[in-house]
């Protein structure tokens, strides 16, 4: 991990470069510090800048001045502005500065003004000060600056250095410069990952410093820490200071063994194979650095516990470094020495900064030569006295190696000779030899030559043949005796009775008895191993004088000769064998039982003679034979084997039958003839190898070594025994001396047995050569081992905690540290076999050679297990009698495992259908074991699944992995795939098992977690709505209809058809103008009507992303979906349908924008969609409104332009739904359908009341319809409302189908439907929260350009009773941070004086202001459905500011055109300008002020371009000039600004008194008081008055009902008449103690108007309403005739009805205050309450 290392030091707060504070000096607090160690900037001076179009200096700096004298500067003020510039310039404060200046300069363009600035010190410190400069209302100064000259340092901010490797180092310069005029002396301080170079030192003035940065990182962090450097003058203590931050990055290395020739277990192998011994092989391997930093490595042997003196393996690099990304390649040479041996050895790579020591394993074999002769036995059969015989053999190498060979005979001195006696055989090849026989005495001859190979085993060729003289003819010997002699010998060591064996040798029946009893004794078992004897054993046997038979070493000689070699001449170290005489004595001894024979065989040309040359000797005795060294040339080297054959003296008869071999004994013989003082010859010759290392093991091993003689001299070589004469006698050379001509070799033989007492280091052996002071040494190592093993964790193995059932595996070292091949073999109790095992329990560990084993540990119970094993090893050639034991102690604990989820339940959110999403659920495994599991998923929908099938329906839900493990204490993220493919809410439950060793299930399912997810469709709503321009005035429910919005949000929130899905997201797929819809939902946007040129009709919907996905939505026009086809594919030919398209795409009457957009999860935004009137008619255009990856909905665009004098009502839907009214209601309440004209002139209708005729008769004469206002007019771009009573007389569902008549157009069959219900009931009807449209009543966000904000959009008062006021709280808010505006509600203009009153009406808001408006609503007194829109103005002041401006200029202007006249004007009338003051239209008479005919249209005004291009192209007549000439004079009154208009639907349902009792009891009593008597007397009073038409007069004045009201008047005039009641109801009501005074005038002040007489009369929920209508009747009363109680009464009722209209204003207007406070955040309505405690009251 890389993390950043800070300094701890407390320097490091210190500003870089700041010079210290110890000297005084005297400063401006407006000049800046001086930087880079204590000196200021003096770059400045010369740096010339503009300030206020003045290029100057900003500062002017003395650095080199002294106390007393004057130093002047000159400030240059140059003008580069292109006017004159007036200067005022004020001169320094101070007195050390000083300068002759004007105060007042004025300053020409391009000038320069030259001010001189004379400095006078007085002291020895710092002095600031500045000259300030004034052009016009702006100044600036110009800083004067006289420093202390002191040592400055310049040094970069920063150095980085170059990326380093851990434990490495890297390095990098930076210059340190004195910028000062004086000496510096400096010296480094810097942390310890960081070195600097040099530390300390001086600088003189100008002079650079190359400072050397060493970074020796020992982690793996980001280093920044500061250097400082502290200097100051020579001399002086170094009080200033510098800092530099060094920067460095180190990281950890990593390299890698790259192409090696294969893998074993944990090491990196590269297997050399078999190598020929003596040759060498050569492969490589690559050190790969992937890291990015240079990595330093090292290359060495592991050490072997045992001494290997020279490695068989040689690398060519032991050290280097690896660039990051690239490769070095390395050579490892294989030398094998012993054959038959497997070589094993390590490499071992290190590097700084490594976690862990790579090993590469190099392995290889040794292979020797396999030399064989063509035949054992050459028989040259019977030759005479002095003739020779000559016979060939093939020596044969059938091995890959080549091989060295020497006969061990000398060819002068013996009767047989083999040439040629040495050399080298190829591999794979043969060779003839040829051997000769030169017999000098008539007898039988036999001697067995060893043929010496290199670094193999001798073969030996057995020579026989038989001389036969004149006189002399002995047996002719063949090869058959040799057998027959064996057999013998056998038979005399293997069986007691060696008579009866010699006895059956001697049976001579037939020679083919012989022979098979021959084979018979040589094919038996105890026969071969009897002569199992190595041929390295026999060969040692001949070279120590003792000749046997191939046998044991066991048995006694036949015949032995002492000493084997004699030297002549020779000074050797040992006594034994020295002598410088010219003769010696051998001696030779019969073993044998009878009389032997002894002749030499001497060659006169050989300086050696023996005396005498042959002699009897008698059995078991001993001869001396004198050997006489007499060389024929002086200075000169001789050497000689002498041979002597040994044979059987008895007659011939005796011994014929069973003939014996004679016995040939050797003796070697060295000697020189150099004279003293001569120096003897220097040999040139080599010795390989020059150490032989024999094996650790027990009993007696040969090596072989060659000695070659490169000089063109003969070489004598003896073996010096040297002061260890023991020790080196115990390992012979053989043959111990010998001479080797020129060009030719001699093979050595060592023989040794090790022990456990020779020096691990080995013996020198030393060859003395050419009997003089020169010596060849031999390295013999041969010590006798036990075998050592060695485990890798001492004697523990641990296992990490384990789950029950499954296993734990962990791999384990073991090394074998001696140089003896083992086998090994694990032992486990077997009673623990079952919890661990071992795999590759048992083996063969060669030398230096490690063995790697798997252990493996499953817990059967909850508990902690210690086991001990047994690791037992021994010698790989033993008899495994002798082994050895190592414990090794293996623990671990058995647990039972269990995983839980981070979060049991996981919710995912919502996913798009189609797509797909990752879902990663964190598993915990808190044990501290590994789990290993194996997971479960049932899937369930919880949404619209009915057709579900959890069986055979696939689930969606896709596992990366079903099974793992997870280590212990861990987490492990479980990777799945959600790819929904329905809608719907997904819920997966997780279940798991723990699973044993094999992968089986062990426990049970175990709930795990659950995930849920929901899969959604893209869905979009329409949250409001927003109309300008031609359709400014059109409300939103009336905006909801004509764009169809309740279904289009019904639509949207649905699931997308298949079809729908075709094109997941827009494309143009269609070659056609006119595309192919793949939707079967149609909806209509109509954009209403409007005269022809007037504005454009703008609808702003804001679109509203409710889900938790993106959303991508596109509205496709025609065009947007029509591919581009080449001109050659397009036929020209269109349909009609496409031409009209065309129109209406080319003309863009139709335009939506943004057409396409982004909506992420609660984002809104505003899409504008417009209509242009520029065409009459009605147009159309298909629009698809396109969700990516959801639904596709095809909108009818339809609008309509009509002409300017047709008369037009637009219906949005010519089928109305009334409200359900039950049956039997008495007074059905009024219901409300709109005409809107669309035109631009008054539209008259009329509704046929024949059809409702018609409807009464064909309902028994029952009025189910009526129409209030059948006839009316409908102004221009206003709605009518048609007020109609539906009064249904059965329970059912009425459809009824009533024409209106239109002017001047034909009548329009317009459809009602309305539902009659059995029982009155108010749940059908409109309550608080419900309407027929699913407006939002709150505006959550503003349109574009909307300042003035409403809380609220819409009012529901739901279900009220007539004549009840309700209010309402409303809050314009100005969401404008620049802009003031102005609002006005329209209440007199629709006629809402009498339903609603809104408090203020008009007033201002500044920018974030908020205002609260009360809206006060009072019903009629008969039972309506109120579908109220009230409109607020909102204009800009700014904008009305401008407009009265405007309006006041152009009154003026034409006041003075009227009033003045120029008298030299020559044509006045053309100078003056037409005003057109534009009146309004005449409008008929209405309430209200006077509405136009239309809005003004804007002027038409061509751009620059066309009028040039007009210009161009086109003559202007002279009309159209006259024309254009009249329009430039004129000039319009400026119109008013265009107000906003803001939309307030008000929606309320009225019932009459005793509907609402009866069905709503709770809410009335919460509601009013005594509402029935209100009642009464509003049916008494102002039954006449009723804002009823004429034609409502059948359903109100019945019989019954002017009956019963004539009783209730007489009864309730009855029961005021008295006055005991008047009294009673008097004393019953007891208010609270309060006595007002003056009080009518304020309670007329503050109370809320009363309701028109036309209307009912104003009724309040908190107004005590009878009280006054009590007063009223006992006013009467008292004009009746009472008078005498009218004046207490008065009295009585005034008192007792005040104090309760006074609480209720004082509540209303503490609500008021209380909300108003809150909506300012004066106060916190949803605050805790405060509880302030008193102290305790204490009584003195």
């Amino acid at each position: 991990m890389i993390a950043e290392v800070r300094d701890p030091d407390p320097l490091v707060s210190i500003v870089p470069w700041k010079r210290s504070t110890a000297r005084q000096r005297i400063k401006d607090p407006g000049i800046q510090s001086r930087q880079r160690g204590g000196g200021y900037q003096t770059q400045a001076s010369s740096q010339r800048n503009c300030f206020l179009g003045l290029e100057t200096t900003p500062e002017l700096v003395w650095e080199d001045w002294h106390v007393g004298r004057e130093f002047t500067k000159t400030l240059v003020l140059k003008n580069v502005y292109n006017k004159m510039q007036k200067l005022h310039i004020r001169p320094p404060v101070s007195k050390f500065f000083s300068a002759s200046i004007p105060p007042i300069v004025n300053l020409s363009p391009g000038t320069s003004l030259f001010i001189p600035v004379i400095f006078r010190p007085y002291g020895r410190c710092e002095y600031d000060d500045n000259i300030e400069i004034q052009a016009g209302k702006d100044s600036f100064q110009i800083y004067l600056r006289a420093i202390i000259p002191c040592p400055t340092l310049e040094v970069p901010e920063s150095v980085m250095l170059p990326l380093c490797a851990v434990q490495d180092s890297s390095q990098t310069n930076f210059r340190l410069k004195n910028v000062s005029k004086l000496k510096a002396v400096f010296q480094w301080d810097c942390p310890a990952q960081f070195q600097l170079c040099p530390e300390r030192g001086l600088l003189n003035p100008g002079q650079e410093c190359l400072i050397t940065v060493v970074f020796r990182p020992q982690e793996a962090l980001v280093y920044q820490q500061q250097a400082y450097c502290r200097f100051g003058e020579e001399g002086n203590n170094s009080d200033s200071l510098c800092a530099v931050l060094l920067q460095g990055l180190a990281k950890y290395p990593y390299l890698q063994l790259r192409n090696p020739s294969s893998k074993d277990e944990d090491h990196e192998v590269l297997h050399f194979g078999s190598v020929a011994v003596g040759q060498s092989l050569r492969k490589y391997f690559e050190i790969f650095n992937p890291s990015p930093v240079n990595a330093s490595f090292s290359l060495s042997h592991l050490p072997a516990a045992a001494p290997v003196f020279e490695s068989e393996f040689s690398c060519d690099v032991t050290r280097g470094e690896v660039m990051p990304g690239e490769s070095l390649q390395v050579s490892v040479t294989f030398f094998p020495a012993v054959v038959d041996a497997i070589s094993v050895e390590y490499l071992l790579l290190k590097y700084k900064g490594a976690i862990n020591e790579i090993q590469l394993k190099l392995t290889g074999k040794c292979t020797g030569s396999e030399v064989s002769l063509s035949s054992s036995v050459m028989d040259f059969g019977c030759v005479d006295e002095r003739r020779s015989a000559v016979k060939k053999v093939e020596l044969i190498n059938s091995s890959n190696v080549e091989a060295i060979y020497q006969w061990d005979i000398d060819c002068v001195n013996s009767v047989f000779s083999i040439l040629p006696p040495n050399g080298t055989l190829p591999p794979q090849s043969s060779t003839t030899l040829r051997a000769f026989y030169r017999p000098t005495h008539p007898m039988g001859h036999h001697r067995r030559v060893a043929c010496l190979i290199l670094h193999g085993e001798p073969v030996f060729l057995d020579l026989i043949g038989t001389c036969h003289s004149e006189l002399q003819q002995p047996a002719i010997l063949k090869p058959e005796h040799l057998v027959l002699y064996k057999l013998h010998w056998l038979h005399r060591h293997l069986s007691s009775d060696s008579a009866s064996a010699l006895q059956q040798g001697r049976d001579t029946n037939v020679n083919q008895q012989r022979e098979h009893f021959i084979v018979e004794e040589l094919s038996k078992p105890h026969t071969s191993a009897a002569i199992s004897t190595t041929p390295m054993e026999e060969f040692y046997q001949i070279c120590s004088g003792c000749v046997d038979p191939p046998c044991s070493s066991s048995s006694s000689p036949h015949v032995s000769i002492m000493p084997s070699k004699l030297l002549f001449n020779h000074k050797t170290t040992s006594s034994s064998f020295a002598s410088s005489a010219s003769s010696q004595s051998v001696s030779i001894t019969n073993h044998t039982r009878g009389k032997l024979s002894l002749i030499w065989t001497v060659t006169q040309e050989s300086p050696f003679s023996v005396s005498p040359s042959s002699c009897d000797l008698a059995p078991l005795k001993s001869t001396s034979f004198q050997v006489t060294y007499a060389p024929k040339q002086l200075n000169t080297l001789h050497g000689a084997q002498l041979e002597c054959f040994a044979y059987y003296k008895d007659s011939p008869d005796k011994r014929q039958q069973l003939l014996c071999p004679p016995w040939c004994v050797t003796v070697r013989i060295i000697g020189h003839s150099f004279q003293l003082g001569k120096e003897h010859f220097i040999p040139n010759c080599s010795l390989k190898p020059h150490q032989v290392v024999f094996p650790a093991l027990g009993g007696t091993f040969y090596r072989t070594v060659l000695l070659k003689n490169n000089g063109d001299l003969p070489l004598t070589f003896c073996h010096d025994y040297g002061s260890n004469f023991q020790t080196t006698q115990s390992m012979p050379i053989l043959p111990s001396c010998g001479i080797v001509q020129p060009g030719n070799h001699q093979v050595l033989t060592v023989r040794a047995i090790p022990t456990e007492d020779n020096p691990k280091q080995g013996y020198n052996i030393s060859l003395q050569l050419n009997a003089a002071k020169y010596t060849k040494e031999l390295t013999v190592v041969s010590v006798l081992e036990k075998p050592h093993v060695s485990l890798e964790s001492g004697n523990s193995l641990y296992f990490h905690p384990t789950t029950v059932g499954s296993q734990t595996q962990r791999t384990h070292h073991i090394r074998n540290l001696s140089r003896l091949p083992l086998r090994f073999q694990w032992s486990i109790p077997e009673s623990d076999q079952e919890v661990i095992s071992v795999k590759s329990d048992a083996g063969e560990l060669l030398s230096n050679d490690s063995s790697v084993q798997i252990w493996s540990f499953s817990p059967l119970a909850e508990k902690t297990y210690m086991i001990k094993a047994t690791l037992t090893f021994w010698q790989l050639q033993s008899d495994e009698s002798n082994k050895s034991h190592l414990t090794l102690e293996v623990s671990g604990m058995g647990l039972k495992g269990f995983l839980e989820a981070e979060q049991a339940v996981l919710d995912v959110g919502d996913i798009l259908i189609g797509s797909c999403r990752s879902i990663e659920v964190p598993l915990l495994n808190n044990n501290p074991c590994p789990v290993s599991f194996h997971l479960s998923v049932q899937q369930m929908l919880t949404d619209n699944c009915s057709s579900y099938d959890s069986e055979t329906e696939e689930s969606a839900l896709q596992l990366d992995f079903e099974r793992g493990t997870i280590a212990s204490r861990s987490t492990m993220l479980l990777r799945s795939t959600f790819r929904p493919h329905r809608q719907g809410q997904y819920v997966w439950t997780f279940s798991y098992q723990t699973l044993n060793t094999s992968g089986f299930v062990s426990h049970p399912l175990q709930a795990l977690c659950e995930v849920r997810a929901k899969a959604v469709f893209p869905t979009l709503q329409v949250i409001d709505g927003y109309s300008s321009g031609s359709v400014g005035r059109v409300s939103k429910a009336h905006l909801w209809k004509l764009f169809s919005l309740d279904s289009l949000n019904k639509h949207l929130l649905c699931s997308p058809l298949p079809t729908e899905l075709t094109f997941r997201t827009p494309t143009k797929h269609s070659s056609r103008s006119c595309p192919s819809i793949f939707t079967t939902v149609m909806l209509d946007f109509n954009f209403s009507s409007a005269p022809l040129n007037s504005d454009p009709t703008h609808f702003l919907l804001m679109l509203h992303n409710p889900g938790s996905i993106p959303v991508d939505w596109t509205f496709l026009f025609p065009e947007d979906q029509q591919m581009e086809l080449e001109y050659w594919s397009v036929t020209g030919e269109f349909s009609s349908t496409e031409l009209y398209q065309m129109k209406v795409q080319d003309n863009q009457l139709f335009s939506v924008s943004p057409r396409s957009g982004t909506l992420l999860s609660g984002q809104k935004r505003a899409v504008t969609f417009s209509y242009s009137h520029d065409l009459v008619g009605t147009d159309r255009l298909p629009v698809v409104f396109k969700l990516s990856h959801g639904r596709e909905i095809l909108l009818n665009f339809q609008g309509m332009t009509v002409e300017k004098e047709k008369a037009y009502l637009h219906f949005v839907s010519t089928q109305h739904v009334f409200t359900s009214v039950a049956i039997g209601d008495c007074s059905p309440p009024r219901q409300i359908y709109e005409l809107h004209n669309g035109g631009a002139v008054p539209v008259h209708y009329e509704v046929d009341t024949a059809a409702l005729s018609q409807i009464q008769d064909d309902n028994f004469n029952h009025p189910v319809l009526q129409c209030l206002n059948p006839k009316g007019e409908v102004l221009p771009g206003t709605t009518a409302q048609l007020e109609w009573i539906f009064s249904p007389l059965e329970a059912k569902m009425y459809h009824m189908d009533v024409p209106i008549n239109i002017q001047d157009n034909e009548p329009t069959l317009v459809r009602f439907e309305g539902c009659g219900l059995d029982s009155p009931t108010l749940d059908s009807n409109i309550s608080e929260g419900d309407s027929k449209t699913t407006v939002h009543s709150v505006q959550r966000v503003p349109f574009p350009g909307q300042v003035l904000f409403l809380s609220k959009d819409s009012i529901l008062l739901g279900n009220i009773p007539v004549c009840l006021q309700s209010s309402r709280v409303l809050f314009l808010t100005n969401v404008s941070h620049t802009d003031t505006v102005q609002y006005l509600w329209e209440l007199s203009q629709h006629g809402y004086q009498q339903l609603v009153h809104i408090h203020p009406e008009r007033g201002r808001l500044g920018p974030g202001e908020c205002d609260l408006c009360v809206l006060t609503f009072t019903p009629s007194d008969y039972p309506t459905i109120y579908q109220l829109d009230l409109v607020c103005q909102v204009t800009p002041e700014a904008a009305l500011h401008q407009y009265h401006k405007a309006l006041h200029h152009w009154e003026e202007e034409k006041q003075r055109q009227q009033d003045e006249f120029t008298i030299t004007d020559k044509k006045p009338l053309e100078r003056q300008k037409v005003f057109i003051d534009k009146q309004p239209v005449a409008a008929p008479s209405r309430k209200g002020p006077p509405l136009r005919k239309y809005k003004t249209l804007p002027p038409i005004c061509a751009s620059r371009s066309s009028e040039t291009v007009g210009r161009l192209f086109t003559r202007q007549t002279r009309a159209e000039r006259r024309l254009q000439q009249e329009k430039a004079k004129e000039w319009r009154r400026p119109e008013p600004p265009q107000p906003a208009l803001l939309h307030l639907s008000v929606t309320a349902h009225s019932y009459g008194l005793l509907e609402y009792l009866t069905h709503c009891p709770d809410q009335y009593k919460k509601l009013m008081r005594n509402l029935p008597l209100t009642r009464t007397q509003q049916s008494v009073g102002t039954s006449t008055t009723t804002s009823l038409s004429p034609g409502s007069s059948i359903s109100i004045h019945s019989p019954e009902r002017g009956i019963i009201q004539k009783i209730i008047t007489l009864l309730l005039r009855d029961i005021f008449d008295d006055s005991a009641f008047i009294k009673s109801l008097a004393l019953s009501y007891q208010p609270a103690k309060y006595k007002p005074t003056h009080i009518s005038s304020n309670i007329r002040y503050v109370s809320t108007p009363p309701c028109s007489p036309t209307h009912s009369l104003s009724c309040s929920a908190s107004t005590p309403q009878p009280n006054f209508l009590l007063h009223e009747i006992v006013d009467r009363k008292g004009v009746s005739g009472c008078s005498e109680n009218r004046p207490h009464m008065q009295t009585i009722l005034k008192s007792k009805h005040v104090p309760a209209d006074v609480s209720q204003v004082i509540l209303m207007n503490t609500v008021q205050n209380l909300m108003m406070e809150a909506v300012r955040g004066e106060l916190v309505l949803t605050a805790h309450p405060h509880t302030i405690t008193l102290p305790p009251f204490s009584v003195r």
